[in-house]
């Protein structure tokens, strides 16, 4: 039994045969235009959609307000865990009489939203943005109505904490107003 020699396979090189691509896009129905005039690269981007449309248009200067905040956090979270006597006479102009607990306690939590914040500053989804702009919004909530309710026990209203509530309204403004930016439905041209 004598075997045939077989011919040496030739290879095809689909990638410079310029007609062999031009009919494989043609069977897969790509590289042509779709009703909406959008020209897909690959099959994969013509069934999901263009990533345009899911791309987030942030309002101007929230990631400059993320950075101001996520510095803000951490520099009054660090004073708050290394130095927590003198952030509490900051404030309320009054020596701290209780253990320095409360105060270290208060600034690992405070460290904690700033992580949240670095995050939110490098992240380019849309509901990342969102829940980091919310936790801000509730910190200073909470700490607006704990300072006011603190100042009316101890009966004293000090400038440092007047200005430090007058603050905390504007931030939760300007906070807010990020979030609510960030939730709108934008309207198709």
């Amino acid at each position: 039994m004598a075997s045939k020699p077989h011919a040496p396979l030739m290879k095809k090189h689909s990638q410079t045969d310029l007609i062999s691509r031009l009919k494989s896009r043609k069977i897969l129905g790509v590289g042509g235009e779709d009703d909406d005039g959008e020209v897909h690269r690959s099959k994969i981007s013509q069934m999901l959609g263009n990533e345009m449309k899911f791309a987030v248009r942030e309002p101007i200067g929230l990631r400059v307000w993320i950075l101001i905040s996520a510095v803000g956090f951490t520099v009054v979270a660090l004073m708050a865990l290394v130095f927590p006597n003198q952030l509490y006479e900051v404030v309320f102009e009054e020596e701290l009489l209780t253990t320095n607990i409360s105060i270290r306690l208060y600034g690992g939590a405070l460290l904690s939203l700033a992580l949240i914040m670095w995050n939110g500053l490098y992240t380019a989804e849309k509901i990342v943005i969102q829940w980091t702009l919310l936790s801000e919004a509730c910190y200073f909530t909470v700490q607006f109505l704990v300072t006011s309710i603190t100042l009316m026990e101890i009966g004293i209203l000090p400038n440092a904490a007047i200005l430090l509530l007058l603050s905390r309204v504007l931030f939760l403004a300007v906070t807010m107003a990020y979030y609510y930016h960030m939730g709108r439905k934008l309207k198709k041209i």
